[in-house]
């Protein structure tokens, strides 16, 4: 987006007060409300997104406004582009020490719009934008019962939102559960969007897939349907100032033209003012229509499409094999009383994802700092499973790793015992609450620890957790294939290269899509 020299100064003063607002906020404060501001360069691209019309009023909403960052960005965009759209600017903030910051940049906007025959009208709201919204927002949300509004331009809070809380409550009006604040956000955006209003946001990303937020996304894309998607490779890229590590997510989206034809710009880049990286695509291959999870795919990779493809292709869910995933029992501060660092007469062992090493269960380690063994008794029985084999994936897993999905296969030889317990930060693959035959559970790790897995996973899961829900969401080789697959494993865990080979080797790939 190139400004004019009154716009650009414009957007710069807007960009100091927005530091010496950040510099006053307590990080109590920050924490509380999960405030982080818009840097210039930000708001510009999240302003350039929306289409404007060529001439008339447009009523916009910036519910989260800090010091007017996106406000001004986007009245900036309108006088450089010597648009004959008007602007009419509510802006929303429940942080009362940033009024006066937030006035004199709404203040500013109408004076150098003026300035340049542009015209701008602001009003500033304080109070909580959750309660307002829920009152504008009407049970039909087709029907206009409340302020509506043409453009929302929103950097929304990030703060998870309890259950019972009164956010969460006042959300559930409309039907939905949100279980973060941004996602009640989005929600309210809209709901309070007119017919053809456009949403231009900067969120986290992990409202693409999961369990958590799968109301959030039934509830989202039955109104909205994405124009653009632009994804930043680094979580410190966005809010580098504020060292936030947070992978965020750019996206504008339409309600009422969720077309199967319709197409997507998704792109990439590594942060603010890097090279970007773009392809169109339709939207159905974003969000697949025949998913009930409605997963967000975001990759500006071409190959992309060939590794949905191949994946598409696979013969089996878990269903098909016989087979389900679940979260680990052990949630250890609600067990604590049955914890022990050592093994002893009395206990089990006890798996961590640190147990989880190179394709294997390193167990017990010396010197942990979490435990190594629970003990057996009445109170803990439903918390174990028979000490079979089973295949463990970790939930979380940084970034920068290498692969997305870190998988292992438990032997009971590792860890003899009777009985075992899973620590919650794993997902347990297993047959009906036992164990797996060998040769399946191996084949089974080494198919989760291909690259053509990592990369498919990456489309949509874009954030650290991996949940049971995204491993059920996945397609699997035949049963037979699989079996082939772990039969074929040698005594130690290989590399990658050869992990590889084994899967094009042992599982029947559509060729036509991966070449």
């Amino acid at each position: 987006m190139r400004l004019t020299f009154e716009a650009s100064e414009l957007v710069a003063r807007t960009d100091q007060r927005r530091r010496t607002g950040s510099a006053s906020l307590a990080p109590k404060s920050r924490s509380h409300l999960g405030q982080f501001f818009t840097p210039a360069e930000v708001a510009c691209f999240i302003a350039a997104l929306p289409r404007l019309p060529k001439r008339g009023r447009l009523r916009v909403l910036d519910p989260g406004a800090g010091v007017g960052s996106l406000a001004s960005a986007l009245t900036a965009r309108v006088i450089s582009e010597h648009s004959a759209v008007s602007l009419d600017i509510w802006a929303f903030e429940v942080d009362a020490g940033l009024h006066s910051l937030l006035r004199e940049t709404l203040a500013d906007c109408e004076d150098v719009a003026r300035e340049n025959g542009i015209s701008v009208s602001t009003r500033l709201l304080g109070g909580d934008f959750i309660k307002w919204g829920t009152e504008q927002a009407s049970h039909d949300l087709f029907v206009t019962t409340g302020e509506r509004f043409d453009v929302v331009i929103m950097n929304p809070p990030y703060r998870k939102i309890n259950r019972g809380s009164s956010e969460r409550l006042l959300i559930e009006r409309l039907g939905v559960d949100v279980s973060n604040l941004y996602a009640a956000f989005l929600v309210l955006a809209a709901a309070l969007s007119d017919d053809g209003g456009q949403i231009a946001a900067i969120t986290p990303r992990s409202f693409a897939n999961g369990s958590y937020f799968r109301a959030f996304r039934g509830f989202f894309l039955d109104r909205m349907a994405f124009d653009r998607i632009h994804i930043y490779n680094s979580r410190n890229a966005a809010f580098s100032e504020d060292t936030v590590l947070q992978e965020n997510v750019i996206f504008s989206a339409t309600t009422g033209n969720g077309r199967p034809t319709k197409q997507v710009i998704v792109s990439c880049s590594n942060g603010p003012g890097g090279k970007v990286s773009m392809r169109e695509i339709p939207h159905e291959q974003v969000v697949r229509t025949k998913d009930p999870e409605r997963f967000i795919h975001m990759s500006a990779d071409y190959g992309a499409d060939d590794v949905a493809a191949t994946m598409a292709a696979l013969p089996c869910q878990l269903a098909d094999l016989d087979l389900q995933v679940s979260t680990g029992r052990v949630v250890d501060f609600r067990a604590r009383d049955f914890l022990r660092s050592d093994a002893a007469a009395d206990t089990v062992p006890l798996i961590y994802p640190t147990h989880c090493q190179n394709g294997s269960i390193s167990w017990p380690i010396q010197g942990f700092k979490k435990w190594n063994a629970i003990v057996a008794s009445e109170a803990t029985m439903k918390l174990l499973l028979p000490a079979e084999t089973y295949v463990l994936v970790r939930r979380f897993t940084a970034k920068e790793e290498r692969r997305r999905v870190s998988s292992v296969v438990f032997d009971r030889r590792e860890a003899p015992s009777q009985l075992v317990g899973f620590e919650n930060h794993l997902n347990v693959f297993h047959r009906r609450n036992r164990g797996l035959p060998y040769e399946l559970a191996s084949g089974l790790c080494l198919w989760l620890s291909s690259t053509l897995v990592d990369e498919f996973v990456r489309q949509f899961n874009g954030h650290t957790q991996i949940n049971a829900t995204d491993l059920r969401q996945l397609r699997y080789p035949a049963l037979d294939e699989l079996m082939a697959l772990g039969s074929a494993l040698e005594a130690d865990w290989p590399g990658q290269e050869k992990i590889d080979e084994l899967v094009a080797t042992y599982v029947t790939l559509s060729r036509g899509s991966r070449g």
